[in-house]
Order: structure tokens, then C-alpha cells, then sequence
């Protein structure tokens, strides 16, 4: 029962058959595309080629997303390749494809392939299209983050047409994310197309020959729940000793980076434990379409046992459904959808005998398998590729008819006003330079390390700081992972488990030349540990830093510093990001803000509006605790209060020419008298910028983006020497502005001020690229 090709039949035949001419003429495909191994890049190569195929004339190329820093030895067809991370690569896609004469974008959408927060980078570019955008939607969620919340907003809004691959998903883009019912188009997982066979056809490659077969194929993960189906064998054994269970598939390569075969190998111990190793077999590799249709003609009943609801569309199950197999499932979504009407057969979630008991009732009772098998291949015909194809161009024909040029595309040509403003590019040379095995050195002279002067934890605390925001960010570079493990040792080995409180001072030798650092210390390694325990992906990283931070916490509520209550309630609000139902956490954090809120109405006045009598150094930290806090405990009151003193701070360092001109640190600035000019220090400009990128997180206004910027300029030359303290040759800044001249010296914490700046501002623009929001210039 395979399909018949139109070119196979008489000629008059093949007139009648002939599919009417399409204006479409060029669709581009974008997403994964193989030899990437993942779900997404097999559903792009086979809807391209099916496109391809079933539309001679129409041209199918593809720009896909690399994950990897070198790519992929992609076909001829891929035109223009995207590096995941790299925002400004997707907005060079876009000029591409404008310039290229494509009719349709076909974009295949899944939140984790794309870089940005929730996958934010893909808006950038899609706003810059000026053709319709038919989006296919792999994943689409119930119950999504805010982040993800949206990303989804948007991409509806920019996208001309959506296609989801069942009822459920059509389901949630109506109710959970309102998009309108006329947008969205229901087209079925595709399928290749083999004809309707029995078995044992192909059991003899296998050597599988008299036995019955049971598969699960795909990348293996922890998700898809092998286990279970492992547990239900000596169940299915006592009743079946000739059963075999083959397991098809590699570990997901993502998996195989972050932990190895760690998964696989819990399996095989797992079979053995069983006793059941002779009846399983793992294939671990992945297998190209041809042998893959072999191994589910093999297969008396296909077996996916995941292990929660939420997966809107399964391709394994696609395509085992479609080829006429036996299923037997866990109740996700798509399952429960598809095999309705005796076309297979539901067990609940984490429910080994219930497998088990499914699997030997179908291998007990021929008819009623050989009936659900037929069943799922008399509807598997609507699922052959080709089909789907055509699918596919009534979807890209619509989306032609729907699209309008006006007010939805941006134009082409932008003037400076309407470009996003051009940041350094990130070099982390001199960081490299500065950082041996025990930690970064704290001083330099010129740019070459000074060993004389050792190292600080609170300079190694920015360092991870700065190592876990640059993996936020999607930086590839193996050396931040190096690194941020050799900061994350140094604040462990500082930490006096006895007295509750870090070291700060190290020598070159690694003695320890205090008895316990100073308040601010350990502040900032709370921020740096709160931060850590927040991201996720580090593993035993965040182990150790949720026992650190819980260690050094208490001693903290003693400490008199206003700095050291900011840097903490830092941390402290990553720290809850992540572990939100900590109670004595959030009672700290009731506590620091309490203290601040005093510190605050005994000190200011109508024209004084600061914490203390003096503004001294990190100064921008104590209006950013409190614009944090009090938008995280939705208190307004608190809220307003940072505003407020932040707007007075801003005001203070500005220049009469309009520049930032931080607080000096020779003087600092008392009450009544006149602020230091200088000599100006990198810290004071980094903890500005910070302060006021979470003031817009916070309000949205534009203006504290313009003073984000000014404050970042400081580093680039507007400032009242108009030097620059960047140095773009090194990576490294220049320790200081003095009255005459620059600081040569590029020390860690001025290097760290800038980077930290820098990676800030980009995530800040990244946002303002991918979501479309003022830039405040």
C-alpha cells in the first residue's frame, strides 16, 4: 500500500493526477537540520525533502541553527548557517533571506534550540522578515514560564501562519495563549511511507527470528522512562520467554556532553539486576531512515513509556503508529490522542506492571493486535510525508494570502536612531591572563599579573559572577567552565567553617594573611553563591554553593555594613529564584531590607536622599537591592524608595556636560560638602549600570536604559578626560580615571567591572533586539 508516484503512470493518467501550479516558488527552512541529531533536525530534513519532492519546482533552502562552534558537513541545499548564542548571526540570516527572493519562511520552533532566554534570540530575526512566516510549533506548553510566556506572545504575533501537530496543541494556543483559531492550521507529525507487513518479514536481519519483539527508539534520555519497560519484563518473560526488548537509539547528545553515558549505563546495570539481560538489546547509535523503517517492521509492539504528560508531539511515536505497529503508552498528549479508538493501548504514568500487563494481553490475543494494528495504519495514511507536503503548501499559500507588508515588517534601512548601539565585542584574554589555578590575582602592573599582591575572594566571588552570566548568555568558550570551577574552589577554600565567614587576603605562597575578611567579602561571595545555587545546569557547583550560602547566611545578619546587606540581598534574590520556598532565607531577606529601609529614614533628607551621610564606593548597589527586593515581595513602597535614591544617585554623577562622572575615591562625597572628582573608579560605573538595568526590568522606562548606556560609555572614553579605560587589545580596564591621566594598571576588579558591564548590557540588548523594546537613546 505504499504511495504511487505520478511519474511511474501513463501520460494522460499522470495529467489528471497533476497537482495545480503553485506561485510559490522559494520556501526557506529553519531550524536544526541533520546530520544534527535531534528530534528537530529529522523533521526539518524530512519536511524539506518532502517539499522538495512532492513540488519540483519549488526551491527548499535551508538556513539551520548550529549548536556547536564549528557546525555541521551540511548538504548542498543548507545556504546560511546561524550560531545558536549569537544574536547578531540571526539578524544576518534575515538580511539573507531578504535579499534571497523567498516566498514563505517555514520556521520549525522548539524553545531550547534557539539562543536567548527561552529561546528570545528567533524573534529578533523573524521581525526583521519582510515575507510570511509559517511556524510550525513542536512544543507548546500549558503551564509556560513568563519567559516563555512571552516568546510565545510574540512569536504568534510575528508569525503568519501556525502549524501544531495535534488537537491538544491547537487546544492550548486558543485558550492558554489566545491566539486567534484563523492562524492556526492542524497538520499532522510527518511519516515515511512503507507498505503494511507482517513482522516476521523482517525479523531475519536482526536475528530475532521466532521470538516477539518489543521497541522503543529515539535519543535516549531520562525522560522517556526505559525503566519502567525494563521492570515490566520478567512479568512479560514468565509468560513469553522468547521476548526481546531492543532499545534503538544513541544517548541525546546534549545528555552525552553534560553527563555521558551515566543514563545508559543505569539501564544495563538495571537488566542485569532483573536478570533480564539476555532479552534486551541497546543499539547505541543513530540509525538512518531506511534502517530505522527495518527495525519498526521488526517489531510486534512499540513501547514508549514517558514519564509525564506534557509532550505535545512524539515523532518515535509518529512514526511507529503510522507504520501499522501495536503501541503501548503512557497517557502524554499526544498519546492519548492518537491511540483512541482501538488503535493501541494507555498504561499510566510510572506503572511497570501495568506495562507488563498491556504488552501480554496484545502478545496473548492475535486478533485484537493485528486489528489495532490496522487500525493505526488505515490512519497513518494521512501522515505520509507526501501528503503532509501538500498540507504544508495550503498552509504557505494561505499564509502568501494573509501577509501584509503593512505596519508588521520593519524596513530594511534604519537610520542610527533606530540601530541597536554598538558594544565592544566581549575578549576575555586579559581574564584569562589574570586567573592561574588557585584564582584570579588581584592586582597587575601594566597588564601582567603582580604575584606580589596575590589574590581577594570578593575579586574571585565577581569572577564567578561573571563566568555564570557569560554562560547565561551563551558564551562557548570551555575555559569559563574551567574558570568558574577555579572560582567557585577558591570561595570554598576561603570559607572558615568554624567562625561562619570567608578569608579575603591570599598570598602568592596561598597563606591566608587575615583572620576573617572584611562585611563586604562576604556580601559579594553571597551574591556570587546565591547566583550559582539560581543557574541551573551546574550541577555540583550549585550543590556546594546551596552549602556554602546556607553556612555563611547567618553570621550576615550581624554585619553593620549597608554594602554587605546589598550584595547579600543580591544573592539572596537569586538564591530564591530557584529555591523560592525557603522560609529562613526570605526571613533574611525581610531582615536586610528592614535594616536598609532604616538606614535610609535616619539619614535622609528632602535634598540628602541617600543611605548614609557619606556616598562612597559601589554606591549604586544599595538602590539596586532595594528595586530588586521590593519587586520580588511586591512591595511598592520599597520599590520607589530605590527608584527614587537611584535617580538622585544618577543625578549626582552627572557630569555639566552630560557624561557619568562616578563619585571619587579620594574624598568620596559627605553631606555639605563637594563630591571628589576623582580619581574615578571602574566599580562605581559597573554597579551604576547593574543598578539601572534592573530599574528598567522593573518600570520599563526608557530612561533608565539611556542611563545604563552613559554609564557604560564612562569605560569607552565619555568621561571628563575622554579616555578610554577599555582596552581593546588586552580585554583588559585601566584601574582608574586620575585628575591628569589614566591608571596603566589593569587590576582584577577593574577588568571584572567592565566585563560585568559588558555582559550586562548585551543580555540588555538582547532582550531590546528580540522583544522589540525601546532602546532609550
Amino acid at each position: 500500500m505504499g504511495s504511487v508516484s505520478i511519474g511511474k503512470l501513463p501520460c494522460d493518467i499522470g495529467k489528471r493526477f497533476m497537482k495545480p501550479a503553485s506561485a510559490i516558488r522559494k520556501v526557506a527552512f529553519l531550524g536544526d537540520y541533520m546530520p544534527r541529531k535531534c528530534g528537530i533536525a529529522t523533521f526539518t530534513t524530512d519536511l524539506r525533502c518532502a517539499v522538495a519532492a512532492e513540488f519540483p519546482t519549488i526551491q527548499c533552502p535551508v538556513v539551520p541553527v548550529n549548536d556547536i562552534e564549528d557546525g555541521y558537513d551540511y548538504p548542498p541545499e543548507v545556504r546560511f548557517e546561524i550560531a545558536e548564542q549569537d544574536l547578531p548571526s540571526y539578524l544576518r540570516a534575515a538580511d539573507f533571506l531578504n535579499i534571497s527572493d523567498v516566498d514563505v519562511v517555514c520556521l520549525e520552533h522548539e524553545f531550547g534550540i534557539f539562543g536567548g532566554p527561552a529561546g528570545s534570540h528567533v524573534l529578533a530575526l523573524l521581525r526583521e522578515l519582510r515575507m510570511p512566516i509559517v511556524t510550525t510549533l513542536h512544543t507548546v506548553l500549558r503551564e509556560p514560564s513568563d519567559e516563555q510566556r512571552r516568546v510565545m506572545r510574540d512569536l504568534i504575533r510575528l508569525s503568519t501562519r501556525l502549524v501544531v501537530m495535534s488537537e491538544r496543541g491547537r487546544e492550548f494556543l486558543r485558550d492558554v495563549y489566545k491566539a486567534p483559531e484563523s492562524k492556526i492550521d492542524l497538520i499532522p507529525h510527518g511519516i515515511p511511507d512503507m507498505p503494511f507487513a507482517d513482522p516476521n518479514y523482517f525479523k531475519d536481519e536482526f536475528a530475532v527470528a521466532g521470538k516477539q519483539v518489543l521497541l522503543t527508539f529515539g535519543l535516549l534520555s531520562p525522560n522517556k522512562g526505559i525503566e519502567f519497560a525494563l521492570r515490566a519484563l520478567p512479568d512479560i518473560i514468565r509468560e513469553f520467554p522468547n521476548i526481546v526488548y531492543i532499545v534503538l537509539g544513541q544517548t541525546h547528545p546534549n545528555l552525552l556532553r553534560n553527563e555521558g553515558e551515566a543514563y545508559r549505563l543505569t539501564l544495563e546495570r538495571l537488566a542485569k539486576d532483573l536478570g533480564v539481560q539476555k532479552h534486551v538489546v541497546f543499539f547505541n547509535r543513530f540509525v538512518e531512515l531506511e534502517e530505522l523503517m527495518r527495525f519498526i517492521g521488526a517489531a510486534d509492539i512499540y513501547i514508549t513509556p514517558y514519564l509525564t504528560e506534557a509532550q505535545i508531539t512524539s515523532g518515535t511515536l509518529a512514526y511507529a503508529f503510522g507504520a501499522g505497529n501495536a503501541v503501548v503508552s503512557t497517557p502524554y498528549w499526544h498519546a492519548s490522542e492518537l491511540l483512541t479508538e482501538e488503535r493501541g493501548k494507555l498504561v499510566p504514568f510510572r506503572d511497570a506492571q501495568a506495562i507488563a500487563v498491556a504488552v501480554v494481553e496484545l502478545l496473548r490475543d492475535d486478533p485484537l493486535r493485528h486489528s489495532m494494528r490496522k487500525n493505526a495504519y488505515k490512519l497513518g495514511r494521512d501522515m505520509v510525508w507526501s501528503r503532509v507536503a501538500q498540507l504544508y503548501l495550503k498552509s504557505f499559500e494561505q499564509a502568501r494570502h494573509d501577509h501584509s507588508f503593512v505596519g508588521t515588517k520593519s524596513s530594511p534601512i534604519k537610520t542610527l536612531d533606530e540601530q541597536p548601539g554598538q558594544l565592544p565585542e566581549l575578549k576575555l584574554d586579559h581574564l584569562f591572563r589574570m586567573t592561574d589555578s588557585t584564582g584570579i590575582f588581584q592586582h597587575a602592573s601594566f597588564t601582567v599579573p603582580n604575584f606580589a599582591e596575590g589574590y581577594c575572594t570578593d575579586d574571585n566571588a565577581r569572577a564567578l559572577v561573571l563566568a555564570l552570566m557569560l554562560k547565561r548568555l551563551g558564551h562557548g568558550s570551555p575555559r569559563i567552565g574551567e574558570r568558574a570551577a577555579t572560582y567557585a574552589s577558591f570561595l570554598n577554600h576561603a570559607f572558615d567553617r568554624q567562625r561562619g565567614r570567608f578569608h579575603n587576603f591570599m598570598s602568592f605562597d596561598r597563606r591566608w594573611l587575615d583572620e576573617i575578611g572584611s562585611e563586604d567579602c562576604q556580601g559579594q561571595s553571597l551574591w556570587a553563591l546565591g547566583l550559582c545555587v539560581a543557574q541551573a545546569g551546574q550541577g555540583s557547583f550549585q550543590m556546594l554553593a546551596a552549602q556554602l550560602f546556607e553556612l555563611a547566611l547567618p553570621v550576615a545578619a550581624k554585619f553593620t555594613s549597608p554594602r554587605a546587606w546589598a550584595f547579600t540581598l543580591i544573592g539572596i534574590d537569586a538564591y530564591l529564584q530557584r529555591l523560592s520556598g525557603d522560609r529562613r532565607v526570605t526571613q533574611f531577606r525581610e531582615l536586610f531590607t528592614a535594616k536598609l529601609l532604616q538606614r535610609y529614614n535616619d539619614a535622609a533628607t528632602e535634598e540628602w536622599q541617600w543611605f548614609e551621610e557619606t556616598v562612597s564606593y559601589a554606591n549604586a548597589k544599595l538602590p539596586h537591592a532595594m528595586i530588586l527586593s521590593g519587586r520580588c515581595m511586591n512591595n511598592l513602597a520599597m520599590l520607589e524608595l530605590g527608584l527614587k535614591t537611584l535617580r538622585w544617585l544618577v543625578k549626582v554623577q552627572t557630569s555639566p556636560a552630560g557624561s557619568f562622572r562616578p563619585i571619587g575615591s579620594n574624598g568620596f562625597y559627605t553631606r555639605g560638602q563637594e563630591p571628589a572628582l576623582f580619581d574615578q573608579q571602574p566599580i562605581e560605573a559597573q554597579a551604576t549600570v547593574s543598578a539601572c538595568i534592573e530599574a528598567y526590568q522593573a518600570t520599563h522606562d526608557p530612561f533608565w536604559i539611556a542611563e545604563a548606556r552613559r554609564a557604560f560609555e564612562w569605560f569607552l572614553g565619555r568621561n571628563d578626560l575622554g579616555l578610554a579605560l577599555y582596552d581593546s587589545t588586552t580585554g583588559g580596564c585601566r584601574d582608574g580615571l586620575h585628575i591628569d591621566r589614566l591608571s596603566q594598571n589593569q587590576g582584577a576588579e577593574s577588568t571584572l567591572a567592565f566585563l560585568l558591564a559588558l555582559a550586562e548590557m548585551q543580555a540588555l540588548q538582547n532582550t531590546l533586539t528580540s522583544f522589540k523594546e525601546p532602546s532609550g537613546k
